[in-house]
């Protein structure tokens, strides 16, 4: 075993593995800090203001100057329509908005103090498509309290606009979920009293939702007759950026219910680059795996007859390999060892704006990261051992 160390010293290019060393070590530094930095950031992805999140529009028909002024128009969608939608490339899924067919007042107060009141509608979208915590999104005839979720702009108008000009408190969202509310719904000769409860503010969806289940319960009782097909409709699309969609929804005149496209654009061109970078990454570590691959079968080349000559005097394959074998495994687990230091240093240096940005989302874990590193160095090391093997195979096979 000595005398083949000897010659593994005696050849070895330093310049070579230096070279294979740095370009293993950026290449999984990008790969290893892109995972660190999905990790830490992806709680922010998934909160319903996240930074990045399935794409959804809200699409209705156009109206016109003619149904406006009572001619014949219809607003709603028909299931056949809703079916050439869900057909479409760009379409992931479409949701339907089922409304209120009867009449809604809501009465407000806080603990027991006097309430204003209001008219008011309901819609509801299925369960899927709700971007607030949906552990209390559920309602029981039996026990008929109704969870209500509010737009986030209705809050900031209140806030911003009503409040500030009738020098009246502010509510944040918080107080607002602890205000006591009665909603009188009348229909089909029906009037009854229910209590409500706000249990969440969308930023995704611009109308007052109520469950499903609620929808479908209070329409039988309140108003069995009515015609509840959907006015508006829920897209989730692959692609924000597509062509089809704007050439779509004007061939077949539908119109979005706010500029969902342009934010789109961007959320898409985001996750792009971040692909993007991860892509270089894996690219720099496969070509630097082969480096390090084209300096071993140097090395190996360059001693060919002295490795023929150990595999005459008695030496196994294995033997012969295992130097240069435990040499690419060193190397591998040096280069990670030094790549988890390095995004550990990298995660303190961004962690601080990451959280200053959104201070309510929990750390991320570093151990995902550790394991994802390991899996590369073990994968890359045993594509080493196997080509390193079959190369000394090789050689003594042709030994005669």
């Amino acid at each position: 075993m000595k005398l083949i160390w000897k010659l593994l010293r005696h050849h070895i290019s330093p310049l070579q593995l230096t070279g294979f060393f740095f370009a293993n070590l950026f290449g999984m530094y990008i790969v290893l800090l892109s995972v660190q930095f999905y990790q830490d950031v992806k709680p922010a992805f998934s909160r319903e203001d996240g930074v990045i999140r399935p794409e959804y529009m809200t699409v209705s028909k156009r109206i016109t100057s003619m149904g406006s002024f009572g001619q014949e128009h219809t607003a709603t969608f028909s299931d056949e329509e809703v079916a050439q939608l869900e057909s479409q490339s760009f379409c992931k899924s479409v949701g339907r908005f089922t409304a209120s067919q009867y009449k809604v007042s809501c009465y407000l107060g806080i603990q027991g103090t006097s309430s204003f009141g209001t008219e008011m509608f309901f819609e509801s979208v299925p369960d899927a498509y709700i971007d607030c915590d949906q552990s209390r999104w559920n309602f029981n005839p039996e026990q008929p309290l109704i969870p209500i979720i509010l737009p986030r702009t209705y809050l900031a108008i209140y806030n911003f606009g009503f409040a500030q000009s009738q020098s009246l408190p502010k509510i944040s969202e918080h107080v607002a979920t602890m205000v006591d509310m009665t909603v009188r719904l009348r229909g089909k000769g029906i009037e009854e009293t229910l209590p409500a409860k706000v249990v969440g503010f969308s930023s995704r969806l611009n109308t007052i939702l109520v469950p499903e289940t609620f929808i479908t319960w209070s329409n039988q009782r309140y108003a069995p007759d009515s015609d509840t097909a959907p006015s508006r409709l829920l897209l989730e699309v692959y692609n924000p950026t597509d062509d089809t969609i704007v050439s779509y929804l004007q061939d077949h005149s539908l119109e979005l219910e706010d500029n969902r496209l342009d934010a789109g654009k961007a959320t898409y061109f985001l996750k792009l680059t971040s692909g993007i970078v991860i892509a270089v990454g894996l690219l720099i570590s496969i070509l630097s795996f082969f480096v390090l691959m084209l300096s071993i079968y140097l090395l190996v080349q360059k001693n060919t007859e002295k490795l023929r000559n150990l595999l005459l005097i008695g030496y196994t394959p294995i033997q012969v390999a295992l130097p240069y074998q435990l040499l690419t495994i060193g190397m591998n687990l040096t280069v990670l060892f030094f790549v988890l230091i390095c995004v550990w240093i990298s995660r303190m240096c961004y962690s601080q704006m990451i959280w200053a940005m959104f201070p309510q989302i929990p750390e991320g874990e570093f151990f995902f990261t550790v394991c994802v590193g390991v899996a590369i160095s073990v994968l890359v090391s045993l594509l080493n051992v196997l080509a390193i093997r079959n190369k000394i195979i090789n050689i003594w096979k042709h030994k005669d």
